[in-house]
């Protein structure tokens, strides 16, 4: 008898670590966050997204308690070569067996009047919602030290 709680408690701990498996097929790797400053009133998070679905979906948006606003962001470089951060106001577009990566540089989750500052080592949870899988809640660690490119898998994708 005794053993059918630690059972229990692997097999809903295993169904928890593999959930984003189970979102229609989309996947969530290489996640982490960070602010410019420790002080600073923004941070952005960046990640993997992988659809080994057999169906495109689309990542619509994102919400989070650590902010007044969250939203889906891009870098565009204007005539004169200056780049600046705007919304992705249609979302982002994951094809059926596709990936995309959510960078420094290009597109990412924008955090906007954080409650307070990002704090290294420690956790923050960000929903993310997509037009096909639904809601799939992500723990995302806070990494201020990680380089730009630490940790970036090559996945194909043309982002």
């Amino acid at each position: 008898m005794l053993l059918k709680r630690p059972f229990a408690a692997a097999a809903v701990a295993l169904l928890s670590l593999s959930a984003p498996l189970l979102a229609d097929g989309i996947m969530i790797k290489d996640a982490y966050v960070r602010s410019s400053t420790p002080s600073s009133p923004t941070g952005a998070a960046f990640m993997v997204l992988m659809n080994n679905g057999d169906v495109a979906d689309r990542l619509i948006s994102a919400t989070s308690d650590v902010a007044k606003r969250v939203e889906l962001h891009t870098h565009m470089s204007d005539d004169n070569g200056v780049m600046t951060m705007m919304e992705i106001e249609d979302g982002i577009l994951l094809e059926a067996g596709g990936t995309h990566t959510l960078r420094r540089g290009g597109d990412h989750v924008m955090f906007m009047g954080l409650a307070a500052p990002l704090v290294q080592g420690e956790e923050i949870t960000v929903t993310l919602t997509f037009e096909t899988a639904g809601e799939i809640e992500v723990t995302i660690p806070v990494d201020h030290a990680r380089k730009p490119d630490h940790g970036a898998m090559n996945h194909g994708d043309d982002s």
